[in-house]
């Protein structure tokens, strides 16, 4: 008997379904992946979620941020890219979390505590920096520096320039040698080396607080031309002017913890002229407060105009090591020390001062009443000027640290130092190395400040004594 078996409608038809092995994905058996954070059961995301994907992907279009709540408004930055053009982001976005990935990606390693722990602030000085030692005159549109005011001009507090590209120029070429020759001789045998306008972009930052500057081109290699590193006369001139318009730059008061207004220009080849051009434009200058002029050229006459603008300003800092400033020089700035109520710093090491210029500047402390600092290193100085210093250190009671380091004081002088180290008060600090003044005196003017602080101390401890004593007598 043939057995006849009922087939089902559309048996046959469908090819027989796989089962699903969930042991094959280990993942999939787990409710809960710890090394996923954006893992959920949810199959659907929530609708909020999707509205704030939304956002960041339109963000350059359409930017949404302030509406948003606390929680959402985290939820995007964390997800905004660092390449969104500046323009949206510079005067929308605050959250120092966003600014310190856009530094990371660009810089790698940041050390953002050189500017007041602030991200956004160190991005903007540093693309502002970046730009204007890229700026080739003549070839880069200004209006690449100028379009990022708008955007950097709230939270660039200091510039710090290392280094600025000259004109790229093919040499004129003369018809004929006689030509040529006599172009030569009247100094217009090459292009100009004139470099960036600071005039165009110092008033327009109206946060400016500390400017420094180079005159130089780094790692020029083997296209090494003395040029390069050339500060012309109408870089100074353009300069000069530049800070002298800075009308916007505040006036801080005492006390405050705002850094006042520096300018640094080393290494530049700034010579007597150059600077006599600079001073001009700086006197009465109302909140300039750090002047750094160091690795220079500049001579007497520019130390001339360095005196004048001493008693015409407030500085407090003034630096002018390795120059050619000799004896007159430094007569005319102790000239001016004399009368000064505002310094508190001066750094002449590495000149030509001799005791000519070192003996002037001891006579200004006995009359100086506010300079606390003073470095003469190497300056070939010799025994008279350690005897006027000596009658400093008995009589002038408000500097606490000078350096005599490399100069040929000897062995009288050493001791006349000591004396009157013996009678000082008030010094910290007296560096007499390599002075050739003996072991003894080296060391017993070493002791002296170590002395001096314990007995600070001591006179400190006795105070806070005396205090609790009396507070506890008054409970």
């Amino acid at each position: 008997m043939t057995a006849t078996m009922s087939k089902s409608p559309g048996a046959g038809m469908y090819p027989p379904v796989a089962k699903l092995n969930l042991a094959a994905d280990p993942r999939k058996m787990r409710r809960i992946i710890a090394e996923d954070p954006e893992w959920s059961l949810t199959v659907v995301p929530l609708l909020s979620n999707l509205c704030l994907q939304h956002i960041v992907r339109n963000f350059e279009e359409k930017p949404i941020l302030e509406e948003l709540l606390p929680r959402h408004k985290d939820y995007v930055l964390e997800r905004l890219s660092p390449s969104l053009p500046l323009q949206v982001t510079a005067n929308l976005i605050s959250d120092d979390g966003y600014w310190k990935r856009c530094c990371k990606q660009r810089w790698g390693l940041c050390d953002v505590s050189s500017y007041g722990h602030s991200w956004k602030r160190m991005f903007f000085e540093r693309h502002l920096e970046n730009i204007i030692e890229l700026y080739i005159p003549d070839a880069t549109d200004p209006k690449t520096v100028l379009g990022m005011v708008p955007l950097c001009r709230n939270y660039v507090k200091r510039l710090d320039i290392s280094q600025l590209m000259p004109p790229i120029k093919e040499p004129q070429k003369s018809e004929d040698d006689d030509n040529s020759d006599s172009a030569s001789d009247m100094g217009m045998d090459g292009p100009s080396m004139d470099h960036f306008d600071f005039g165009i972009l110092l008033d327009k930052l109206s946060h400016l607080e500390e400017f420094h500057v180079v005159y130089r081109v780094k790692g020029c290699g083997m296209n090494f031309e003395w040029n390069l590193f050339e500060f012309t006369f109408r870089d100074c001139e353009s300069l000069a002017k530049a800070l002298k318009s800075c009308k916007t730059l505040r006036i801080y008061p005492p006390h405050t913890m705002l850094s006042p207004q520096v300018l640094r220009i080393h290494q530049s080849k700034v010579d007597d002229e150059k600077c006599r051009q600079l001073v001009n434009n700086l006197l009465d200058h109302p909140s300039l407060r750090e002047l750094n002029l160091s690795h220079n050229l500049i001579g007497d006459r520019g130390a001339r105009a360095i005196g004048k603008l001493l008693n015409r300003s407030k500085l407090e800092r003034l630096t002018v090591y390795d120059n050619n400033i000799r004896g007159l020089g430094a007569q005319a700035i102790a000239y001016a020390l004399a009368k000064n109520s505002s310094l508190l710093s001066l750094n002449l090491r590495l000149n030509r001062l001799g005791d000519e210029g070192g003996q002037a500047i001891a006579q200004a402390l006995l009359k100086n009443r506010t300079l606390k600092w003073l470095h003469l290193g190497g300056n070939e100085m010799t025994e008279p000027t350690a005897t006027v210093l000596s009658q400093v250190l008995v009589q002038n009671n408000t500097l606490r640290s000078i350096n005599l380091s490399c100069n040929r004081l000897g062995m009288d002088g050493g001791k006349v130092l000591e004396e009157g180290m013996c009678h000082n008060s008030s010094m910290v600090e007296c560096d007499i190395r390599l002075t050739e003044v003996g072991q003894e005196s080296d060391y017993c003017i070493s002791q002296v400040p170590f002395h001096y602080q314990e007995r600070v101390l001591k006179h400190t401890n006795n105070v806070e004594g005396n205090n609790q004593q009396c507070s506890a007598i008054a409970k």
